[in-house]
């Protein structure tokens, strides 16, 4: 694709019309979704499109362009929700960087086999939605970041065996974790997947509910299990569940086990105490991720009892092995109206606490 600026419009020009629809969207809702974000007007006209608007913001349409057009380069569909994912990581760049990025056929530096990429080729993989590092791949779908630090969590998950996940809800830390997950299980990196959760309304006792241990959990665990379906088919799900590869126990069953050759999924953290957070991180075993999610200012514990995610982000924060990835409402993928909602509450908070 090749690129050329004018006056009054920066001009994108595709060289697969096959892609354009796709690109566009079904009447061209793609286009005006961009348009409605960045406040400018695009202009189709065969295999281009004129940018009128803003310059940095027709920078930020262009590269969100620019990602859209690779992926589908790559057969990756694209939806509203990768338009809105593509203009977050475009609108993530300094001003100007969207015209140095190569395109998606230059050739790449080789590296040693087997190596890991420098931070520098890391960060310019992750500023597109179709980056190859951030691809997750599953049996019913790919699954790709939309948005910068969504982009980073899949990285950390990839390359470090302890991370934090800290955020509001909607911002996609449990789907992820549970998606990174599942590829390592699907390429057998991992033996097995352990998903846990403190079922703090139960308070930990789970004998006074009624059933099996499943169906005790099964309330607790419903996200996971959502996420997990969207991933794999459902009988495949129950197979790899009654063979032990996908393990859904609460978080009381953990003491006294070493984890070994898994990837284990902690959700709601910020409901742990600070003794069961201990317990939990001293469970790693050799070979095994562990992927810690939760949202420190939403805690359930009763008055008085510390968050262990609280105290585990003071302790262990300062550890370079440990990576720590914080959303925020510019990360909410779900309904718009959910990112107001979080920015609101945020408002809130600060006025309450004495922040302005």
């Amino acid at each position: 694709m090749a690129t050329n600026g004018g006056e009054p419009a920066l001009v994108i020009v595709f060289d697969d019309t096959r892609l354009l629809a796709p690109l566009f969207g079904e009447h061209d809702r793609h286009l005006a979704r961009i348009e409605q974000r960045l406040g400018l007007s695009l202009v189709p006209r065969g295999n281009r499109v004129a940018i009128l608007g803003e310059a940095h913001s027709a920078q930020v349409a262009r590269a969100a362009l620019e990602d859209l057009y690779q992926r589908l380069k790559q057969g990756l569909d694209v939806t509203v929700a990768d338009v809105d994912g593509a203009i977050r990581m475009a609108e993530a760049q300094p001003v100007g960087e969207a015209a140095a990025l190569p395109p998606a056929d230059a050739a790449k530096p080789r590296r040693p086999r087997g190596g890991k990429p420098p931070e520098d080729e890391q960060a310019s993989q992750r500023r597109t939605t179709g980056s190859e590092d951030t691809l997750i791949r599953t049996q019913k779908r790919l699954i790709t970041p939309r948005s910068p630090n969504q982009a980073a969590y899949v990285n950390a998950m990839r390359h470090h065996d302890l991370v934090f996940g800290l955020g509001p809800a909607g911002t996609g830390k449990t789907y992820l974790a549970v998606a990174v997950a599942v590829s390592m299980l699907l390429e057998e990196q991992i033996e097995r997947i352990i998903l846990t959760r403190p079922a703090v309304e139960a308070g930990e006792r789970l004998g006074f509910l009624p059933g099996a241990l499943e169906e005790k959990v099964d309330p607790y665990m419903r996200p996971m299990y959502d996420a997990l379906y969207d991933m794999m088919p459902g009988d495949r799900v129950v197979r790899r569940r009654d063979a032990g590869d996908i393990e859904v126990a609460p978080l009381a069953y953990m003491r006294g086990r070493t984890l070994s050759n898994a990837c284990i999924i902690l959700d709601e953290a910020q409901n742990t105490t600070t003794v069961q957070m201990k317990m939990f991180l001293t469970r790693l075993g050799e070979n095994s991720r562990m992927v810690i999610t939760g949202d420190p200012s939403q805690v359930d514990l009763p008055a008085g009892t510390r968050s262990g995610l609280r105290d585990a982000i003071e302790v262990l924060g300062g550890i370079d092995t440990i990576k720590m990835i914080e959303f925020g409402a510019d990360d909410v993928v779900r309904h718009p109206l959910v990112a107001t909602i979080v920015r609101a509450y945020d408002r809130h908070d600060k006025r309450s606490n004495g922040g302005g």
